[in-house]
């Protein structure tokens, strides 16, 4: 799974909108409103580069509300959420 931070800069006036929007699309599996230098970050999660493009430039940038977006890609997750999953083979826990 390749996995792009998309950085949103958005129309002040709809960024309930557009991250309701955004979050809608396929590809995107999370939308944050935050605080600091831009409105929302989005999280891209796809299985090949090529959707990557078709994600951002095809669905997100053309969302009404987006001035302008910045994108990231993730070489490697550390979180602990992150590294469960991808060591888990479907077994339930036998705490």
């Amino acid at each position: 799974m390749i996995t792009a931070i998309v950085l949103i800069d958005c129309a002040t006036d709809s960024i309930p909108e557009v991250a309701e929007n955004i979050a809608n699309l396929p590809g995107v599996s999370e939308v944050y409103s935050v605080a600091g230098n831009v409105d929302l970050i989005a999280m891209v999660r796809v299985r090949q580069y090529e959707e990557i493009a078709e994600v951002i430039a095809g669905r997100i940038s053309k969302v009404p509300g987006v001035v302008d977006t910045d994108t990231h890609i993730a070489f490697r997750a550390y979180s602990q959420h992150d590294l469960e999953e991808a060591f888990s083979i479907g077994l339930p826990d036998t705490d």
